[in-house]
Parts: C-alpha cells; sequence; structure tokens
C-alpha cells in the first residue's frame, strides 16, 4: 500500500502543503494562496523560466515550523512523547500493550 503522505517532486508542487525530504534536508513549502499581478511575468525576460526567484527571505515562520517538524516526529516516531502511538497507515491513534510483568523468582533451597 502506498503511503499517502509520501509524494514525488513532480507531484508535490500542484498540492499546497509543506513537504520535507529526510535525504537532502529540505522543506519545500507550496502556497497557492498570493495573487500576483502576471503581467509583470509576460516580459520577454520571463519567458521560459521555469521558476523564477521571487526573494531569498523565507516566508515562514520558524517557530511555526519547528512546532509542525516535533507535531509530525511525534506522531510518526514517537519523538517527544507527545503521542501515545499513532498507526503510520490511518493516522489513528494505536493503545498500546501492556507488558506482561516478568514471572515471580522462587528461591529454591539449597
Amino acid at each position: 500500500m502506498a503511503n499517502d503522505r509520501q509524494y514525488e517532486l513532480e507531484d508535490l508542487v500542484n498540492r499546497p502543503g509543506t513537504y520535507f525530504n529526510p535525504q537532502t534536508e529540505v522543506m519545500v513549502v507550496v502556497d497557492d494562496s498570493p495573487s500576483l499581478d502576471t503581467e509583470i511575468f509576460n516580459l520577454e525576460e520571463f519567458e521560459g523560466a521555469d521558476w523564477i526567484l521571487i526573494s531569498d527571505d523565507l516566508p515562514v515562520d520558524e517557530a511555526q515550523r519547528d512546532e509542525m517538524m516535533e507535531t509530525f516526529q511525534a506522531r510518526h516516531h514517537g519523538g517527544d512523547g507527545r503521542a501515545v502511538g499513532v498507526d503510520p497507515e490511518t493516522d489513528e491513534p494505536v493503545d498500546e500493550e501492556e507488558e506482561e510483568p516478568p514471572p515471580p523468582v522462587i528461591d529454591e533451597p539449597s
């Protein structure tokens, strides 16, 4: 069963969200909310450009980004202990199985 949280680069740019690649440690934020005046991009200078760097500044609140990462880690790996346990396929809480107590130690007479 394919994991519904894993995307190829070509697919994630079509779906708003925050994505992280653990191998490259690169985070990509796809935000489709801003409306830009598209006339500016009809200039000859930009024709045929795949991507245009708008700014070197990051439009992400670092504290909120860190909280999102911590929440994801807690939900999927036990992280900081905020989640009891979550099934990675359904995102539903999982009851922790109680460990059986060790068998009693019986002292044998020598």
